[in-house]
């Protein structure tokens, strides 16, 4: 499986954790930078790459990071095909991906620590897409990068 990984200057150092991470548990990561925590980027650059290598298929999957998360989720969330989610734990990664079907998931470095951003990460990943109700939300979603 294929990852995109991208984060702003405030996330690199969360997102260099979390390649090495990913990298150790065999996946493979396509790096969308940024490359160091001392030049300031901008967010929308990089969460908009995660979600149109994902939107491509490039990659199956993405994770962005910034400061917040906000940011990044939203400039993710332009790209038509993406639903990106920000996650603040097990909880709430596991329910992007099996009620929302989130293809992105995104970190906020400065609120989110390593460990839960881990463990939030493997819940996120080991989460299976639901069937039933929740098709039809998806398909509405959907519908709506259609209008765009």
């Amino acid at each position: 499986m294929k990852i995109a990984l991208g984060a702003d200057h405030a996330g690199f150092e969360l997102k260099a954790l979390l390649l090495e991470t990913l990298q150790e548990w065999g996946y493979q990561v396509i790096d969308l930078g940024t490359n160091d925590a001392t030049t300031s980027v901008d967010y929308p650059d990089f969460g908009s790459a995660v979600g149109h290598c994902v939107a491509s298929g490039e990659a199956d999957l993405g994770v962005a990071v910034c400061g917040s998360g906000i940011g990044i989720s939203i400039a993710a969330n332009k790209v038509p095909g993406v639903r990106a989610a920000l996650v603040h734990d097990v909880t709430s990664a596991r329910l992007a991906r099996e009620h929302n079907h989130a293809n992105v998931v995104c970190f906020g470095a400065r609120l989110i620590g390593l460990a839960v951003a881990k463990d939030a990460l493997v819940a996120w990943l080991g989460a299976e897409p639901g069937e039933g109700r929740h098709l039809a939300r998806i398909e509405k979603l959907s519908q709506l990068d259609h209008r765009a």
